[in-house]
């Protein structure tokens, strides 16, 4: 990874940071991106705003805008980053993040915990299943190890007593918003609400399959997309710089 990224992948989980390595793999051949993690102990209270003071910390040192890019709580991180210091954003690409942007696979658990009598294990089994789409019942045995270790580092709001609405709120960074068609966590119809909050170079993107973790199952097919994303983006940056230097020439 590179110390002076051009863009940087956002971390908040050690146990869900295995599924963004294979599309930060397919980026690194077209960018020079690096990962910043965030990490909590067990015992800490999650702290969204310390998170994004870490995050301008590090950003500082770079001393110049970045691209971020963030799945689930992380990409609702990059947003509020994006909101305060949009200065220091190029641009900014979330994933799995809908209309209610602090809708999350964690909250989705909590939700199944009030609703359903049943062992935390099976609700564990039913959530992996949801977030991957797995039936194997050795995947799921696995997935429920890594899920409930996963919900003790968990950046999210969200607790069993308390969840939160978060509505969309636009941003001056450019922006580029993905999503599965067969999310079963954060739906189709959720990732559109934010079609009315885009600006002319903002950009939704529908991933055709790949459940939640879309960007895991689909790295390929997403890099490219938001490599296509940057690109449109360097070009109008281009044909500004180069009307803006006739405007200077003609004055």
């Amino acid at each position: 990874m590179f110390k002076n990224p051009d863009v940087l992948w956002l971390n908040s989980n050690p146990y869900l940071l295995r599924f963004n390595l294979p599309i930060i793999k397919y980026l690194s051949k077209y960018v020079k991106i690096g990962q910043w993690e965030y990490q909590i102990n067990e015992d800490e209270g999650t702290s969204i705003d310390q998170a994004i003071e870490l995050l301008d910390d590090y950003l500082s040192l770079i001393a110049k805008p970045v691209h971020l890019i963030g799945h689930s709580t992380c990409g609702l991180l990059g947003f509020y980053y994006a909101q305060k210091y949009p200065e220091k954003v190029k641009s900014l690409t979330i994933l799995g993040v809908g209309g209610n942007a602090g809708w999350d696979w964690v909250s989705y658990y909590y939700i199944m915990r009030s609703n359903l009598k049943c062992s935390k294990d099976i609700i564990l089994a039913k959530l992996a299943k949801n977030l991957f789409g797995y039936h194997n019942k050795y995947y799921q045995k696995a997935f429920i190890q890594l899920l409930e270790k996963a919900l003790l580092y968990s950046l999210s709001p969200h607790s069993l007593y308390q969840r939160f609405n978060l509505p969309i709120t636009p941003i001056s960074s450019p922006l580029m918003v993905c999503g599965s068609k067969n999310d079963q966590i954060v739906s189709w119809e959720e990732i559109k609400k934010w079609q009315n909050y885009l600006k002319p170079e903002d950009y939704l993107y529908q991933c055709p399959e790949g459940e939640h973790f879309f960007h895991y199952f689909q790295p390929q097919l997403l890099s490219e997309k938001i490599v296509n994303f940057w690109s449109l983006l360097s070009k109008d940056e281009a044909n500004f710089k180069l009307m803006e230097g006739k405007v200077s020439h003609c004055i």
